[in-house]
């Protein structure tokens, strides 16, 4: 049975696209021209469950300080990489912080490119059960003597739609499915049941603004670039920090974080240095993949060409008319 989730009173602004799509950049753009327009002040929430995690700068991209205080964002830095945080979290933070930011007298603005976020945020959340951690156990020992494309044909078997959507090397989400199988008998994707599913767009409370490439080559370059600055800026050096503490590994969702799995599989020797860019972007480029396949099938999105040269102006230009449409909040 579905719970119902609160929307907010009134109408909510997101933006959304794939990695280094270069949603940062154009929402403090945005701020800083809804302050000139005489609009409310911008807070920004950030939809990114790599974002969470403290400690995880530069593998995440995470804005900068100066960025942070120019801006004031939110679900940055709440919890441990020994931590989980999960979609259902995410919502009821969110409404949270909508209100809250809403009795300062100023905007929120979501932010981020965690599709499942948005989808758990657009249309309300399922009662999934919760985490088993014998259930889990054996799944992983299962995995071990059998490999996780194996665990992906058996969920095939009994979830389709959700094994459909799920590449033979995703771990995590293999895991979590069978796990609801497993406990509740039911596939996963039939707990997938609100309102994205009868009306294929956002809920009535959010309006989605959508980056994304009218040329694929373009991202691909940029999630190279990325890739690039982070190794320049010390992205190793800090998953050594991490493999350091002592109380982290693999199988923690934060050390799957794309960037941060393929450096420590090459610090634990699995493969060359020289080989980490290639393998790195090749996995980026995944989730850059799925994160558009998730937002196509939102097709009350308003997509904005995120290679255009104007692409924040038009961020900026559609926002502004949106809000002002709207009319006060």
């Amino acid at each position: 049975m579905s719970r119902p989730t609160p929307t907010p009173q009134t109408p909510c602004l997101a933006l959304a696209g794939p990695t280094a799509s270069g949603k940062t950049a154009a929402a403090l753009q945005l701020a800083q021209a809804a302050v000139a327009a005489g609009l409310p002040p911008l807070e920004i929430i950030s939809v990114d469950s790599a974002l969470v995690y403290r400690g995880m700068d530069i593998g995440t991209a995470k804005p900068t300080p100066a960025e942070r205080h120019a801006v004031p964002h939110h679900l940055i830095d709440v919890i441990d990489p020994t931590q989980a945080y999960s979609a259902a979290g995410f919502v009821a933070d969110t409404h949270r912080l909508i209100a809250d930011i809403r009795a300062r007298g100023a905007e929120p603005l979501l932010v981020g490119g965690t599709m499942l976020y948005l989808k758990a945020l657009f249309d309300g959340i399922d009662d999934l059960p919760g985490a088993d951690p014998a259930v889990r156990a054996e799944l992983d020992r299962r995995a071990g003597e059998l490999g996780w494309p194996a665990l992906h044909a058996e969920l095939a078997r009994v979830d389709p739609v959700t094994a459909a959507r799920l590449p033979p090397g995703d771990s995590q989400r293999i895991q979590r499915a069978l796990e609801v199988w497993q406990l509740s008998g039911q596939p996963l994707s039939s707990f997938h049941t609100g309102r994205f599913e009868r009306d294929r767009g956002p809920s009535a409370g959010f309006h989605l603004l959508s980056l994304e490439p009218g040329e694929r080559a373009w991202l691909h370059g940029r999630i190279a670039q990325r890739w690039a600055l982070m190794e320049q800026t010390g992205l190793i050096d800090e998953v050594r920090a991490l493999r350091a503490r002592g109380d982290l590994h693999l199988d923690l969702p934060s050390m799957r974080c794309v960037g941060y799995r393929q450096t420590w599989e090459m610090l634990d020797g699995l493969w060359p240095a020289r080989e980490l860019a290639e393998r790195a972007g090749a996995a980026t480029r995944q989730l850059a993949k799925r994160q558009l396949t998730w937002l196509r099938g939102m097709p009350a999105r308003e997509v904005i060409a995120c290679d255009a040269p104007d692409a924040p102006a038009q961020v900026v230009t559609r926002a502004l008319a949106w809000w002002r449409a709207r009319g006060p909040a």
